[in-house]
């Protein structure tokens, strides 16, 4: 319990943090980079990146579609 009220207060690092959510979208990621990240990332900030990424992801899919759908 205590490695995570630690992990959860990592110094915020938009960036890196964006960075490390497009990677994991790609799916080719080093391991030492991963480690790094795991080490300095906030937990919390990447799971709210991933879902806010997530959801720019679908909204612009469906953008996508509604395009192709429409000519």
């Amino acid at each position: 319990m205590e490695e995570l009220k630690e992990a959860t207060q990592r110094p915020m690092s938009f960036l890196a943090t964006v960075k490390a959510v497009m990677w994991s979208f790609f799916g080719v990621r080093k391991n030492s980079d991963y480690e790094e990240d795991t080490a300095i990332l906030n937990p919390l900030h990447v799971i709210i990146a991933g879902v806010i990424a997530a959801i720019i992801f679908i909204v612009t899919l469906l953008f996508i579609v509604k395009m192709v759908v429409a000519k």
